[in-house]
């Protein structure tokens, strides 16, 4: 996570699991929003704490991330809006090792839920992309996949 820049990515549906998914890296998350229009989000990814604002836009869009400590994540998420999003993003290589997709596996309200993501150095490198056969349908553009809606059902 860049501490600023744009973020590209898109966003699918997986249709199956991959195999083997206990040997990829991967990272408990908790997230929970203070604002959805424009988000700004607080999370916690293992023992690390960050406030992440994100401009608008669905492939292409700003993004910030500023490091927090234990103790401010926490007086955050009292603050929180709507629902705390816990899941499991798994790291997975793909496209020959140059990309690497971020599957998340949802628990509590929206278990059995799952995700996977890709981020793009470029528009073009998003637009050239051909996704693995795990994944299924693409969700980019629709906004009920961004986790800031899932926050308020």
């Amino acid at each position: 996570s860049k501490i600023m820049g744009m973020e590209i990515e898109k966003k699918f549906i997986p249709k199956e699991l991959p195999k083997n998914l206990a040997q990829f890296e991967h990272h408990k998350i908790e997230q929970a929003y203070l604002n959805t229009a424009p988000v700004v989000r607080i999370r916690k990814q293992d023992n690390e704490y960050y406030l992440t604002y994100k401009g608008g836009g669905m492939m292409a869009r700003e993004e910030y991330n500023l490091p927090l400590n234990a103790e401010s994540y926490q007086h955050l998420r009292e603050k929180a809006d709507g629902n705390i999003i816990t899941k499991t993003r798994y790291l997975i290589p793909i496209n020959d090792g140059n990309l690497t997709a971020e599957l998340d596996i949802f628990e509590n309200k929206f278990s059995g839920m799952l995700l996977v993501e890709v981020e793009f150095d470029s528009v073009e490198q998003a637009d050239a992309f051909q996704k693995p056969d795990w994944f299924g349908d693409e969700v980019t553009h629709d906004k009920m996949y961004h986790n800031s809606y899932l926050s308020k059902l």
